[in-house]
């Protein structure tokens, strides 16, 4: 597989891709999201990391701007139901940050405003990805750390009082979303109600 190309953009639209790697042009489609980094970033030297879609009619490369979206749209894959475009129209809708939130919280209306997104799809993908977004996806890097340790120490001291890690880790994941500032005590208190 490609995993990633480097080279001069030369052609750039909000849904595809031209670059151009040692004399050899690859057509990339792209979200809007990675669309808006590039025009943004004029360096001279571009690095897409991507995806290759390989059907028996096709082969499509897909880029995009960094790992964690690439991430994102390969988990969304594996929900049944969503192919690669319906997956390219939600990383268009959202960044990798706000798909983990959305998931997060099981905030199924989000997910439907996005196009060929309807109740069953949006449900259906907030259920397969919940346990599985744990992928580490910044959100800003001193109060993401000290959330993360709050969060471990939250975590930590649930199991210990005899409740599942898998059960109660989107509770926390909620709970520290909603009250960022929260001590590791109000988190577990929190956790403790809404079980």
């Amino acid at each position: 597989m490609i995993t990633f190309l480097e080279g001069n953009i030369i052609e750039l639209t909000p849904a595809h891709a031209v670059i151009s790697c040692n004399g050899v042009g690859y057509y990339l489609n792209i979200s809007l999201n990675t669309f808006s980094q590039f025009e943004n970033d004029k360096s001279s030297k571009n690095k897409f990391f991507t995806y290759l879609s390989v059907k028996e009619d096709s082969h499509t490369l897909y880029g995009f701007f960094d790992k964690q979206e690439r991430d994102c749209f390969c988990l969304l894959l594996t929900v049944s139901g969503v192919g690669a475009s319906t997956a390219r129209m939600i990383m268009s809708s959202m960044t990798p940050i706000e798909l983990k939130k959305v998931i997060i919280n099981e905030d199924v209306n989000s997910l439907k405003s996005v196009k060929g997104i309807g109740l069953k799809s949006a449900q259906r993908i907030i259920i397969d990805l919940k346990d599985k977004m744990n992928i580490d996806i910044p959100t800003s890097t001193s109060s993401s750390n000290m959330n993360n340790s709050i969060k471990q120490e939250s975590l930590y001291a649930l199991e210990k009082l005899g409740f599942a890690l898998k059960k109660m880790q989107p509770i926390v994941d909620k709970i520290i979303y909603e009250n960022p500032d929260l001590s590791v005590e109000e988190v577990i208190k929190k956790a403790l109600k809404a079980i």
